[in-house]
């Protein structure tokens, strides 16, 4: 009679405290976690949307491209890297192409985005910045290099007939600096940078 009672007791134990486990650490602490961060860090927790004149136009975290329908770049914007992610910049579908420095088809297309951006931003090849013609690892990445969004000034300022000056100013307002002066490199949150280039 022991053994089945003290199984059944064993049994009633491990439910119990499966019970409390489930209550306390599969709602009580995404609960509290939820509230920390909206509390906290109430941006960042909601997807660091940005907005503008109360519309939603993106977020912070996640490029976009700045193209028409045809999927031309727009000549009055700042231009962010290429995008291996889906059809460019899908969110659902975040990946870089995992194509290593000697494939044929990665060098074909550096190749082909130097061209393009060559005319497009009246530069040379050789001057252009890697970011510009490479996708980031995620493939949405929001970030392009300084050097890239100064390269785009002085078409951005034709376009826009704005001083050049000006247009120069607001890059260098935007760079982002490595976080804790040490990790990471020195960006431009493209998103960011148009949308105070709207605002000029």
């Amino acid at each position: 009679m022991s053994a089945p009672r003290t199984g059944l007791r064993t049994a009633g134990v491990a439910i119990r405290a499966l019970l409390v486990f489930t209550v306390v650490l599969g709602v009580g602490y995404p609960l509290v976690v939820t509230g920390v961060g909206q509390l906290a860090f109430a941006t960042r927790a909601n997807g660091s949307l940005v907005t503008v004149d109360g519309e939603t136009v993106g977020s912070a975290l996640i490029g976009q491209s700045f193209s028409d329908a045809d999927g031309d770049p727009l000549p009055e914007w700042f231009q962010p890297r290429p995008s291996a992610a889906g059809d460019g910049y899908d969110g659902a579908a975040s990946s870089g192409s995992n194509w290593g420095p000697e494939n044929d088809d990665l060098v074909s297309a550096i190749g082909e985005r130097q061209a393009q951006i060559s005319e497009f931003d009246g530069v040379e090849p050789d001057e252009i910045p890697a970011d510009a013609v490479t996708a980031s690892a995620s493939g949405l990445d929001p970030h392009i290099s300084p050097e890239y969004a100064l390269q785009q000034v002085p078409r951005v300022a034709t376009e826009r007939g704005l001083p050049e000056e000006s247009v120069r100013e607001l890059v260098s307002d935007n760079i982002q600096n490595r976080d804790l002066g040490l990790l990471g490199e020195a960006r431009v949150n493209v998103l960011l940078l148009n949308v105070a280039l709207d605002e000029l």
